[in-house]
Protein backbone atom coordinates (compact mmCIF):
# COMPACT_ATOMS: atom_id res chain seq x y z
CA UNK A 1 0.00 0.00 0.00
CA UNK A 2 1.30 3.41 -0.88
CA UNK A 3 2.56 5.51 2.02
CA UNK A 4 0.30 8.55 2.31
CA UNK A 5 1.44 10.15 5.54
CA UNK A 6 3.89 12.58 3.99
CA UNK A 7 1.32 14.13 1.68
CA UNK A 8 -1.22 14.42 4.45
CA UNK A 9 1.20 16.29 6.66
CA UNK A 10 2.05 18.62 3.83
CA UNK A 11 -1.46 19.94 3.33
CA UNK A 12 -1.50 22.19 6.43
CA UNK A 13 1.94 23.45 5.49
CA UNK A 14 0.72 24.44 2.03
CA UNK A 15 -2.18 26.33 3.54
CA UNK A 16 0.08 28.11 6.05
CA UNK A 17 2.39 29.31 3.32
CA UNK A 18 -0.53 30.60 1.30
CA UNK A 19 -1.88 32.51 4.26
CA UNK A 20 1.53 34.04 4.87
CA UNK A 21 1.66 35.27 1.30
CA UNK A 22 -1.30 37.48 2.11
CA UNK A 23 -0.84 38.31 5.75
CA UNK A 24 2.45 40.07 5.21
CA UNK A 25 1.61 41.51 1.85
CA UNK A 26 -0.22 44.60 0.79
CA UNK A 27 -2.55 46.08 3.41
CA UNK A 28 -0.07 48.81 4.30
CA UNK A 29 -0.83 50.81 1.19
CA UNK A 30 -4.55 50.58 1.74
CA UNK A 31 -4.50 51.23 5.49
CA UNK A 32 -1.93 53.98 5.84
CA UNK A 33 -3.39 57.18 7.19
CA UNK A 34 -0.85 59.02 5.13
CA UNK A 35 -2.43 57.53 2.03
CA UNK A 36 -5.99 58.22 3.09
CA UNK A 37 -5.20 61.64 4.51
CA UNK A 38 -3.26 62.76 1.46
CA UNK A 39 -6.07 61.57 -0.79
CA UNK A 40 -8.57 63.51 1.27
CA UNK A 41 -6.47 66.65 1.10
CA UNK A 42 -6.16 66.37 -2.67
CA UNK A 43 -9.87 65.68 -3.09
CA UNK A 44 -11.15 68.31 -0.63
CA UNK A 45 -12.20 70.83 -3.30
CA UNK A 46 -14.61 68.31 -4.81
CA UNK A 47 -16.16 67.10 -1.56
CA UNK A 48 -19.61 68.45 -0.79
CA UNK A 49 -19.46 71.44 1.53
CA UNK A 50 -22.21 70.03 3.69
CA UNK A 51 -19.92 67.26 5.01
CA UNK A 52 -16.66 69.20 5.15
CA UNK A 53 -16.87 69.92 8.93
CA UNK A 54 -17.50 66.24 9.76
CA UNK A 55 -14.69 65.03 7.48
CA UNK A 56 -12.22 67.54 8.89
CA UNK A 57 -13.15 66.47 12.41
CA UNK A 58 -12.88 62.81 11.41
CA UNK A 59 -9.43 63.32 9.92
CA UNK A 60 -8.17 65.12 13.02
CA UNK A 61 -9.49 62.33 15.24
CA UNK A 62 -7.85 59.66 13.10
CA UNK A 63 -4.56 61.51 13.03
CA UNK A 64 -4.71 61.65 16.82
CA UNK A 65 -5.43 57.94 17.12
CA UNK A 66 -9.01 58.43 18.29
CA UNK A 67 -10.51 55.81 15.99
CA UNK A 68 -13.99 55.69 17.53
CA UNK A 69 -14.42 59.48 17.38
CA UNK A 70 -13.25 59.42 13.79
CA UNK A 71 -15.88 56.81 12.92
CA UNK A 72 -18.62 58.78 14.68
CA UNK A 73 -17.84 61.87 12.60
CA UNK A 74 -17.74 59.81 9.40
CA UNK A 75 -21.12 58.26 10.24
CA UNK A 76 -22.56 61.74 10.81
CA UNK A 77 -21.31 62.80 7.39
CA UNK A 78 -22.69 59.65 5.80
CA UNK A 79 -26.12 60.25 7.31
CA UNK A 80 -26.61 63.52 5.43
CA UNK A 81 -28.72 63.49 2.30
CA UNK A 82 -27.72 64.44 -1.21
CA UNK A 83 -24.17 63.09 -1.05
CA UNK A 84 -22.24 62.48 -4.26
CA UNK A 85 -20.58 59.22 -5.22
CA UNK A 86 -17.26 60.95 -4.54
CA UNK A 87 -18.41 61.82 -1.02
CA UNK A 88 -19.33 58.22 -0.32
CA UNK A 89 -16.05 56.92 -1.71
CA UNK A 90 -14.06 59.27 0.52
CA UNK A 91 -16.10 58.42 3.61
CA UNK A 92 -15.84 54.66 2.94
CA UNK A 93 -12.05 54.86 2.53
CA UNK A 94 -11.59 56.67 5.85
CA UNK A 95 -14.06 54.34 7.59
CA UNK A 96 -12.08 51.32 6.37
CA UNK A 97 -8.91 52.77 7.82
CA UNK A 98 -10.56 53.38 11.19
CA UNK A 99 -12.01 49.85 11.23
CA UNK A 100 -8.58 48.33 10.61
CA UNK A 101 -7.14 50.31 13.52
CA UNK A 102 -9.98 49.07 15.72
CA UNK A 103 -9.35 45.49 14.63
CA UNK A 104 -12.69 45.22 12.83
CA UNK A 105 -11.42 43.65 9.61
CA UNK A 106 -14.87 42.69 8.38
CA UNK A 107 -15.97 46.31 8.74
CA UNK A 108 -12.89 47.44 6.80
CA UNK A 109 -13.56 44.88 4.08
CA UNK A 110 -17.15 46.02 3.69
CA UNK A 111 -16.16 49.69 3.64
CA UNK A 112 -13.54 49.28 0.94
CA UNK A 113 -15.92 47.11 -1.07
CA UNK A 114 -18.57 49.84 -0.77
CA UNK A 115 -16.01 52.43 -1.92
CA UNK A 116 -15.37 50.37 -5.03
CA UNK A 117 -19.09 50.22 -5.76
CA UNK A 118 -19.51 54.01 -5.74
CA UNK A 119 -18.09 54.31 -9.25
CA UNK A 120 -16.01 57.30 -8.11
CA UNK A 121 -12.65 55.58 -7.69
CA UNK A 122 -9.56 56.69 -9.53
CA UNK A 123 -7.41 53.92 -11.06
CA UNK A 124 -5.10 54.21 -8.06
CA UNK A 125 -8.03 53.91 -5.64
CA UNK A 126 -9.43 50.95 -7.54
CA UNK A 127 -6.16 49.08 -7.26
CA UNK A 128 -5.69 49.96 -3.60
CA UNK A 129 -9.19 49.00 -2.52
CA UNK A 130 -9.26 45.83 -4.62
CA UNK A 131 -6.03 44.63 -3.04
CA UNK A 132 -7.41 45.30 0.42
CA UNK A 133 -10.70 43.45 -0.17
CA UNK A 134 -8.76 40.57 -1.75
CA UNK A 135 -6.58 40.20 1.29
CA UNK A 136 -9.23 40.68 3.92
CA UNK A 137 -11.70 38.30 2.28
CA UNK A 138 -9.05 35.61 2.02
CA UNK A 139 -8.01 36.05 5.65
CA UNK A 140 -11.70 35.78 6.61
CA UNK A 141 -11.90 32.45 4.72
CA UNK A 142 -14.28 33.98 2.18
CA UNK A 143 -12.53 32.13 -0.59
CA UNK A 144 -15.07 32.66 -3.36
CA UNK A 145 -14.85 36.44 -2.83
CA UNK A 146 -11.04 36.29 -2.60
CA UNK A 147 -10.93 34.41 -5.90
CA UNK A 148 -13.16 37.03 -7.51
CA UNK A 149 -11.05 39.95 -6.27
CA UNK A 150 -7.83 38.13 -7.10
CA UNK A 151 -9.02 37.83 -10.68
CA UNK A 152 -9.87 41.53 -10.66
CA UNK A 153 -6.32 42.29 -9.53
CA UNK A 154 -4.94 40.15 -12.32
CA UNK A 155 -7.14 42.01 -14.80
CA UNK A 156 -5.65 45.24 -13.42
CA UNK A 157 -2.18 44.02 -14.35
CA UNK A 158 -1.27 42.71 -10.89
CA UNK A 159 -0.65 39.11 -11.90
CA UNK A 160 2.22 38.49 -9.48
CA UNK A 161 3.20 34.96 -8.43
CA UNK A 162 1.67 35.49 -4.99
CA UNK A 163 -1.65 36.69 -6.37
CA UNK A 164 -1.92 33.72 -8.73
CA UNK A 165 -0.94 31.38 -5.90
CA UNK A 166 -3.50 32.68 -3.43
CA UNK A 167 -6.24 32.49 -6.06
CA UNK A 168 -5.12 28.92 -6.75
CA UNK A 169 -5.16 28.09 -3.09
CA UNK A 170 -8.59 29.61 -2.77
CA UNK A 171 -9.77 27.24 -5.47
CA UNK A 172 -8.15 24.32 -3.66
CA UNK A 173 -9.85 25.24 -0.40
CA UNK A 174 -13.20 25.33 -2.23
CA UNK A 175 -12.45 21.87 -3.64
CA UNK A 176 -11.93 23.01 -7.22
CA UNK A 177 -8.67 21.28 -8.04
CA UNK A 178 -8.88 21.87 -11.78
CA UNK A 179 -8.66 25.63 -11.30
CA UNK A 180 -6.30 25.29 -8.34
CA UNK A 181 -3.86 23.40 -10.55
CA UNK A 182 -4.21 25.93 -13.36
CA UNK A 183 -3.55 28.94 -11.12
CA UNK A 184 -0.58 27.28 -9.41
CA UNK A 185 0.85 26.73 -12.88
CA UNK A 186 0.33 30.44 -13.55
CA UNK A 187 2.13 31.24 -10.28
CA UNK A 188 5.04 29.04 -11.31
CA UNK A 189 5.28 30.66 -14.75
CA UNK A 190 5.03 34.15 -13.23
CA UNK A 191 7.79 33.32 -10.74
CA UNK A 192 10.16 32.20 -13.43
CA UNK A 193 9.29 35.21 -15.55
CA UNK A 194 10.14 37.41 -12.55
CA UNK A 195 13.50 35.65 -12.24
CA UNK A 196 12.76 33.88 -8.97
CA UNK A 197 12.33 30.25 -7.99
CA UNK A 198 8.71 29.16 -7.47
CA UNK A 199 7.60 28.51 -3.89
CA UNK A 200 7.38 24.92 -2.67
CA UNK A 201 3.78 25.67 -1.66
CA UNK A 202 2.77 26.07 -5.31
CA UNK A 203 3.79 22.49 -6.05
CA UNK A 204 2.42 21.19 -2.75
CA UNK A 205 -1.07 22.35 -3.65
CA UNK A 206 -0.80 20.62 -7.03
CA UNK A 207 0.48 17.52 -5.27
CA UNK A 208 -2.36 17.53 -2.80
CA UNK A 209 -4.85 17.75 -5.65
CA UNK A 210 -3.23 14.73 -7.29
CA UNK A 211 -3.38 12.82 -4.01
CA UNK A 212 -7.04 13.71 -3.47
CA UNK A 213 -7.83 12.50 -7.00
CA UNK A 214 -5.81 9.28 -6.48
CA UNK A 215 -3.78 10.36 -9.50
CA UNK A 216 -0.52 8.42 -9.15
CA UNK A 217 0.97 9.98 -12.26
CA UNK A 218 0.17 13.41 -10.83
CA UNK A 219 1.81 12.48 -7.53
CA UNK A 220 4.94 11.33 -9.34
CA UNK A 221 5.01 14.58 -11.28
CA UNK A 222 4.44 16.59 -8.11
CA UNK A 223 7.24 14.95 -6.17
CA UNK A 224 9.51 15.14 -9.21
CA UNK A 225 8.88 18.88 -9.45
CA UNK A 226 9.62 19.30 -5.75
CA UNK A 227 12.85 17.30 -6.07
CA UNK A 228 13.83 19.43 -9.04
CA UNK A 229 13.11 22.57 -7.04
CA UNK A 230 14.63 21.63 -3.67
CA UNK A 231 16.47 18.29 -3.91
CA UNK A 232 15.20 17.53 -0.40
CA UNK A 233 15.58 13.89 0.74
CA UNK A 234 11.97 13.71 1.94
CA UNK A 235 10.69 14.42 -1.56
CA UNK A 236 13.10 11.90 -3.06
CA UNK A 237 11.89 9.36 -0.50
CA UNK A 238 8.21 9.80 -1.36
CA UNK A 239 8.90 9.81 -5.09
CA UNK A 240 11.02 6.67 -5.05
CA UNK A 241 8.67 4.74 -2.80
CA UNK A 242 5.75 5.46 -5.12
CA UNK A 243 7.80 4.38 -8.13
CA UNK A 244 9.06 1.26 -6.36
CA UNK A 245 5.49 0.00 -5.97
CA UNK A 246 5.03 -0.17 -9.74
CA UNK A 247 8.58 -1.08 -10.75
CA UNK A 248 7.69 -4.67 -11.57
CA UNK A 249 10.80 -6.71 -12.44
CA UNK A 250 13.59 -7.15 -9.91
CA UNK A 251 16.08 -5.32 -12.13
CA UNK A 252 13.80 -2.27 -12.10
CA UNK A 253 13.34 -2.44 -8.33
CA UNK A 254 17.12 -2.63 -7.95
CA UNK A 255 17.51 0.47 -10.10
CA UNK A 256 15.20 2.33 -7.73
CA UNK A 257 17.06 1.00 -4.70
CA UNK A 258 20.28 2.34 -6.19
CA UNK A 259 18.64 5.75 -6.33
CA UNK A 260 17.36 5.43 -2.77
CA UNK A 261 20.83 4.46 -1.59
CA UNK A 262 22.51 7.36 -3.37
CA UNK A 263 19.93 9.93 -2.23
CA UNK A 264 20.17 8.78 1.40
CA UNK A 265 16.51 7.85 1.56
CA UNK A 266 16.81 4.26 2.78
CA UNK A 267 14.56 4.23 5.85
CA UNK A 268 14.49 0.75 7.31
CA UNK A 269 16.60 -2.38 7.60
CA UNK A 270 14.16 -4.04 5.19
CA UNK A 271 15.18 -1.53 2.50
CA UNK A 272 18.85 -2.41 2.91
CA UNK A 273 18.16 -6.13 3.16
CA UNK A 274 16.08 -6.27 -0.01
CA UNK A 275 18.62 -4.20 -1.93
CA UNK A 276 21.46 -6.44 -0.77
CA UNK A 277 19.54 -9.57 -1.75
CA UNK A 278 18.79 -8.15 -5.20
CA UNK A 279 22.45 -7.24 -5.64
CA UNK A 280 23.41 -10.77 -4.62
CA UNK A 281 20.97 -12.20 -7.16
CA UNK A 282 22.57 -9.91 -9.78
CA UNK A 283 26.01 -11.41 -8.97
CA UNK A 284 27.20 -8.20 -7.29
CA UNK A 285 28.12 -9.38 -3.77
CA UNK A 286 30.76 -6.66 -3.38
CA UNK A 287 28.18 -3.90 -3.52
CA UNK A 288 25.76 -5.97 -1.44
CA UNK A 289 28.38 -6.20 1.31
CA UNK A 290 28.70 -2.41 1.39
CA UNK A 291 24.93 -2.01 1.59
CA UNK A 292 24.58 -4.38 4.55
CA UNK A 293 27.49 -2.73 6.35
CA UNK A 294 25.82 0.65 5.91
CA UNK A 295 22.58 -0.72 7.37
CA UNK A 296 24.46 -1.82 10.47
CA UNK A 297 26.30 1.50 10.72
CA UNK A 298 23.04 3.46 10.32
CA UNK A 299 21.55 1.77 13.37
CA UNK A 300 18.34 0.76 11.61
CA UNK A 301 18.71 -2.99 12.21
CA UNK A 302 16.35 -4.09 14.97
CA UNK A 303 17.41 -6.77 17.51
CA UNK A 304 15.08 -9.31 15.93
CA UNK A 305 16.76 -8.73 12.55
CA UNK A 306 20.36 -8.93 13.71
CA UNK A 307 20.83 -12.65 13.10
CA UNK A 308 19.39 -12.46 9.59
CA UNK A 309 21.45 -9.41 8.69
CA UNK A 310 24.67 -10.93 10.01
CA UNK A 311 24.07 -14.13 8.03
CA UNK A 312 23.41 -12.08 4.88
CA UNK A 313 26.58 -10.07 5.47
CA UNK A 314 28.66 -13.21 5.97
CA UNK A 315 27.32 -14.75 2.77
CA UNK A 316 27.96 -11.62 0.70
CA UNK A 317 31.46 -11.27 2.16
CA UNK A 318 32.23 -14.89 1.30
CA UNK A 319 31.06 -14.48 -2.28
CA UNK A 320 32.82 -11.13 -2.62
CA UNK A 321 36.13 -12.60 -1.44
CA UNK A 322 35.85 -15.35 -4.03
CA UNK A 323 35.12 -12.79 -6.76
CA UNK A 324 38.05 -10.63 -5.82
CA UNK A 325 40.43 -13.58 -5.95
CA UNK A 326 39.36 -14.15 -9.53
CA UNK A 327 39.52 -10.52 -10.72
CA UNK A 328 42.76 -11.01 -12.67
CA UNK A 329 41.18 -13.90 -14.56
CA UNK A 330 37.98 -11.95 -15.15
CA UNK A 331 40.04 -9.11 -16.59
CA UNK A 332 41.84 -11.44 -18.99
CA UNK A 333 38.58 -12.98 -20.14
CA UNK A 334 37.02 -9.53 -20.61
CA UNK A 335 39.98 -8.37 -22.72
CA UNK A 336 39.77 -11.46 -24.93
CA UNK A 337 36.01 -11.37 -25.36
CA UNK A 338 34.79 -9.91 -28.68
CA UNK A 339 31.77 -8.35 -27.00
CA UNK A 340 31.59 -5.91 -24.12
CA UNK A 341 29.40 -7.74 -21.63
CA UNK A 342 32.25 -9.22 -19.56
CA UNK A 343 34.09 -5.90 -19.42
CA UNK A 344 30.98 -4.10 -18.16
CA UNK A 345 30.41 -6.78 -15.53
CA UNK A 346 34.02 -6.42 -14.46
CA UNK A 347 33.48 -2.70 -14.13
CA UNK A 348 30.50 -3.31 -11.85
CA UNK A 349 32.69 -5.51 -9.63
CA UNK A 350 35.32 -2.79 -9.50
CA UNK A 351 32.63 -0.31 -8.49
CA UNK A 352 31.52 -2.60 -5.68
CA UNK A 353 35.01 -2.72 -4.15
CA UNK A 354 35.53 1.03 -4.54
CA UNK A 355 38.04 0.95 -7.42
CA UNK A 356 36.26 3.62 -9.44
CA UNK A 357 38.98 4.39 -11.98
CA UNK A 358 39.19 0.73 -12.98
CA UNK A 359 35.38 0.61 -13.09
CA UNK A 360 35.32 3.50 -15.57
CA UNK A 361 38.01 1.95 -17.74
CA UNK A 362 36.34 -1.47 -17.82
CA UNK A 363 32.83 -0.14 -18.54
CA UNK A 364 34.08 2.21 -21.26
CA UNK A 365 35.97 -0.68 -22.85
CA UNK A 366 32.85 -2.82 -22.80
CA UNK A 367 30.69 -0.08 -24.29
CA UNK A 368 33.17 0.41 -27.14
CA UNK A 369 33.07 -3.31 -27.96
CA UNK A 370 29.26 -3.34 -27.93
CA UNK A 371 26.86 -6.24 -27.50
CA UNK A 372 26.23 -5.23 -23.88
CA UNK A 373 23.13 -6.94 -22.52
CA UNK A 374 22.17 -4.35 -19.92
CA UNK A 375 23.10 -0.94 -21.26
CA UNK A 376 21.07 0.74 -18.54
CA UNK A 377 23.19 -0.75 -15.77
CA UNK A 378 26.37 0.04 -17.70
CA UNK A 379 25.55 3.75 -17.97
CA UNK A 380 24.35 3.91 -14.34
CA UNK A 381 27.54 2.37 -12.98
CA UNK A 382 29.65 4.52 -15.28
CA UNK A 383 27.85 7.63 -14.03
CA UNK A 384 28.08 6.58 -10.37
CA UNK A 385 31.78 5.80 -10.75
CA UNK A 386 32.45 9.24 -12.19
CA UNK A 387 30.40 10.75 -9.35
CA UNK A 388 32.58 8.97 -6.79
CA UNK A 389 35.60 10.42 -8.59
CA UNK A 390 34.02 13.91 -8.23
CA UNK A 391 33.80 14.29 -12.01
CA UNK A 392 30.23 15.61 -12.11
CA UNK A 393 30.31 16.64 -15.77
CA UNK A 394 31.32 13.13 -16.85
CA UNK A 395 28.74 11.59 -14.51
CA UNK A 396 25.97 13.71 -16.03
CA UNK A 397 27.12 12.82 -19.54
CA UNK A 398 27.15 9.10 -18.77
CA UNK A 399 23.68 9.15 -17.21
CA UNK A 400 22.34 11.23 -20.11
CA UNK A 401 22.93 8.18 -22.32
CA UNK A 402 20.06 6.43 -20.52
CA UNK A 403 17.61 8.28 -22.74
CA UNK A 404 18.68 5.96 -25.57
CA UNK A 405 18.09 2.78 -23.55
CA UNK A 406 14.53 1.98 -24.54
CA UNK A 407 14.72 -1.39 -22.78
CA UNK A 408 14.71 0.49 -19.47
CA UNK A 409 11.24 1.72 -18.42
CA UNK A 410 10.66 5.38 -19.22
CA UNK A 411 9.80 6.35 -15.66
CA UNK A 412 13.03 4.86 -14.30
CA UNK A 413 15.05 6.66 -16.96
CA UNK A 414 13.30 9.86 -15.92
CA UNK A 415 14.29 9.23 -12.29
CA UNK A 416 17.94 8.83 -13.21
CA UNK A 417 17.82 11.95 -15.37
CA UNK A 418 16.39 13.84 -12.41
CA UNK A 419 19.19 12.45 -10.24
CA UNK A 420 21.77 13.55 -12.81
CA UNK A 421 20.24 17.03 -13.04
CA UNK A 422 20.69 17.51 -9.28
CA UNK A 423 24.35 16.42 -9.17
CA UNK A 424 26.72 19.17 -8.22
Amino acid sequence: MREKSTIKTRSPEARAVGARLLTGAVLTAAMALGGAGAAFAAQKPTISRKIAPELIAAQKALQGGNWSAGLQNLQKAEAKSGLTAFDHKTIDDLKAYAYVKLGNMKGAENAWEAALQTGACSPQDTLRFTRAVFQLSYNAHEYAKAIDYGKKLIALGQGTPDIYAVVGQGYYLTKDCRNADAYMDKAIVASRKAGRAPEEAYYQVKLRCAFDAKDTAGEVQGFSDLVRLTNKPEYWSDLLRIERQSAGADKNILMIYRLMYNTNTMKTADDYIEMAQLLGDAALPEEATTVVQKALAAGVVQPAQTGRVNRLLAEMQRRSAADQKGIAGYARDANKSPNGQLAVKLGEVYYGIGNYESAVQAIQSGLKKGNVKNLGEAYVYLGLSYQQMHNVAAAKKALANLKTVTAMPKDIRALWQLYADKLS
